[in-house]
């Protein structure tokens, strides 16, 4: 069994594959302020409660991969690595490490390590040339060349820290339920707020991914070559009103995560 850990500013997603097929998956809160023993209690007490896995911490697991956008954390998962893990072979996504996808930026060691996994399973599931919309804390866009080269993107404030903006900022607003309104045209103000949140984020989708998709079919190309995936946690409630996505593939980090473990290992 192979665990995949991908930790976010936000959220951390957690999933195990058997083979190429995830057979289990975890959400829990991101706190930059637990500790590598907390976080091998955390994980021992979701892995145990499989099947597949024995009761000690480790039993079953062959092999770790991890990326992560809060370097905090990812120092405590080190060492929970390094104590708790000692045997498994474990990859950390980080500079030097092995992804096949080129990263054509003016500094590559500046783009999040989520941002290159997810167009690491996007050219694998997929090819390019390809938008990834990652609807996170941040939403984000990333563009992937025909050639399967990381070209760059797109960052955008993400739903949730719209929502908290405007419950805020808005002397006569507060925080709202991520729900879809009945009618576009709010009949109150916690509606108007989502129609807003919900219609204004899909048209943003919208608009983006049309203008990345024209740069990256260059001219005389085709935008509609390019294939548009959306993943994260938020991206559901976008799905049915963005026009342009093409696929929904709600684990691609996890599963970029295990294309990267399987480059690396067959590398030493």
């Amino acid at each position: 069994m192979l665990l995949t850990i991908d930790v976010g500013n936000t959220h951390t997603v957690l999933g195990l594959f058997d083979g190429e097929e995830i057979v289990e998956h975890w959400r829990i809160s991101t706190d930059a302020r637990r500790t590598a023993d907390e976080l091998a209690v955390l994980l021992n007490g979701l892995m145990g409660m499989h099947p597949l896995l024995g009761e000690e911490l480790g039993d079953g697991i062959d092999g770790i991969a991890i990326c992560s956008t809060v370097p905090s954390v990812l120092h405590e998962l080190r060492e929970v690595t390094r104590r708790y893990y000692g045997d498994v072979p474990a990859v950390l996504v980080e500079p030097g490490i092995k992804t096949g996808v080129p990263i054509l930026m003016d500094n590559p060691k500046e783009v999040g390590a989520d941002r290159i996994i997810n167009a690491v399973a996007a050219v694998e599931l997929y090819g390019g040339p390809a938008v990834v919309v990652d609807f996170g804390t941040a939403t984000t866009f990333d563009a992937v060349s025909a050639r399967g080269e990381y070209t760059g993107g797109v960052i955008a404030p993400g739903i949730e820290i719209s929502v908290e903006a405007l419950g805020v900022r808005g002397a006569q607003l507060r925080k709202i339920e991520l729900a879809r309104p009945r009618s576009v045209i709010g009949k109150n103000t916690v509606e108007a707020m989502q129609s807003g949140i919900l219609y204004g984020f899909a048209g943003q989708v919208d608009g983006v991914v049309q203008r990345m998709a024209r740069e990256l079919a260059g001219p005389g190309g085709d935008p509609d070559d390019v294939t548009v995936i959306a993943t994260g946690g938020l991206a559901p409630m976008v799905l049915g009103e963005a026009s342009v996505i093409d696929e929904h593939e709600p684990w691609l980090t996890l599963i970029g995560l295990r294309l990267v473990y399987e480059r690396n290992m067959s590398r030493s």
